[in-house]
């Protein structure tokens, strides 16, 4: 059974977090949430496996939410 992959996988993490702030610059809130919503099926719909993906909404819930 897959499992999340909790461990660092990034190849280049710099890189990725430079295009996903450049993304969301001079972006109205609601085009920012509007851009997640729409990144976070894309993958998820990658992902594709139910298992997978509950465990990342589980630990997507930080202690301070609940």
């Amino acid at each position: 059974m897959p499992r999340l992959e909790l461990n660092s996988n990034f190849t280049d993490p710099d890189a990725f977090y430079a295009a996903l702030t450049a993304l969301h610059r001079d972006r109205s809130e609601t085009e920012s949430e509007r851009i997640n919503a729409r990144l976070i099926l894309l993958l998820a719909n990658h992902i594709g496996d139910q298992t997978v993906l509950e465990e990342a909404i589980s630990h997507a819930v930080c202690d301070d939410d609940k």
